[in-house]
């Protein structure tokens, strides 16, 4: 999830009783909630070397306890003299489990056992974005600062907020458990299918940011990729319609972009990888190898993608991974 969801969360989980618990609870609440994704310095070494690291082993459950020493070194100056800073800690541990719980919901996952497992798990029950719960997370902030405005107003001693807090973390739980049904839901319709009359060998479904009834399908079967738009909420279901992406057949030069290093990290991460095999503008003969993810990308967009140039004797002439977010330029390699 971003940033945003992962602050608010913490808030109420402060607001709802962490912070009468120990004080400076918020603050550590919400450094905690951030922390795992200390692994953005890895962004240093360009787009897959972050593909790579984030949501690695700081996303992980193994090294939640180490991570969560985090928030308290930053404090550690006002920590000092305090007794019971295993309460902060504690705190500190449940905001970091907060955001490794919230990231393990969505369709990009985390490495949730790393380093004991390196398999990528997910719920794909929500969006890295999802509009309903950064909604009620927004809403019940606005709230507490406007009852708090109001009461200094008026004079009065300022809400706690721990029924809103409470009351949003609810509604929150709420959405997720709708999304799951609405999720297995959606993968039914998909595998009781017949697509031009072969049984998928797997199927999945991600949801839309906005309409919780609408959700974009994708089935494998042994030749292709097909991508459909499903409404949950009484539309019809075509396996004849959406988008089909051929598998195609990879030249023996394509071995050869498998050893290089935007690859090597990029079929790591990708749970459904569509290859490409066109021929390259330059020089002649060789051609643009390409693997995509259809969770983020499709033919024709390129924002999610590896790529290599490679001539036919397999030699690769350039390899690289590229994230472009929707409606970005593109970026120069």
């Amino acid at each position: 999830m971003e940033p945003l969801t992962h602050t608010l969360t913490a808030l109420m989980l402060s607001r709802a009783g962490f912070n009468r618990w120990c004080p400076r609870a918020t603050l550590t609440a919400v450094l905690a909630a951030n922390a795992p994704d200390v692994d953005f310095v890895s962004a240093v070494g360009g787009d897959a070397a972050i593909l790579e690291w984030h949501r690695g082993i700081t996303h992980s459950l193994p090294a939640a306890p180490v991570v969560a020493l985090l928030p308290l070194l930053v404090l550690w100056p006002w920590l000092r003299r305090r007794p019971r800073r295993w309460r902060l800690y504690l705190v500190s541990l449940a905001g970091v489990l907060s955001h490794i719980l919230l990231d393990w919901t969505n369709i990009y996952g985390v490495r949730l056992l790393a380093p004991w497992d390196p398999a990528w798990r997910r719920l794909d029950l929500v969006g890295v974005v999802d509009f309903w719960i950064a909604a009620v997370l927004v809403g019940a902030a606005s709230w507490m600062a406007l009852a708090r405005l109001v009461s200094s107003e008026i004079g009065s001693r300022p809400p706690a907020g721990g029924g809103i807090a409470v009351f949003a973390l609810a509604a929150v739980l709420v959405v997720f458990t709708a999304r799951y049904f609405l999720h297995e839901r959606a993968l039914a319709v998909l595998e009781a299918r017949l697509y031009d009359g072969e049984e998928p060998l797997r199927v999945a479904a991600f949801p839309t940011i906005f309409n919780p009834f609408r959700w974009r399908g994708l089935v494998e079967t042994s030749g292709a990729w097909r991508s459909f738009e499903l409404d949950l909420a009484g539309g019809q279901f075509d396996p004849a319609g959406g988008r089909t992406y051929y598998k195609p057949e990879l030249p023996a030069a394509a071995e050869a972009v498998l050893g290089t290093d935007p690859f090597r990290v990029f079929l790591d991460f990708a749970a459904f990888p569509l290859w490409r095999v066109i021929p390259a503008e330059e020089p002649e003969g060789a051609l643009m190898i390409q693997v995509l993810d259809l969770r983020f990308s499709a033919p024709g967009e390129d924002r999610f993608a590896a790529t290599a140039t490679v001539t036919p004797g397999g030699q690769v002439l350039r390899a690289w991974f590229q994230y472009q977010p929707p409606g970005a330029p593109p970026r120069p390699r």
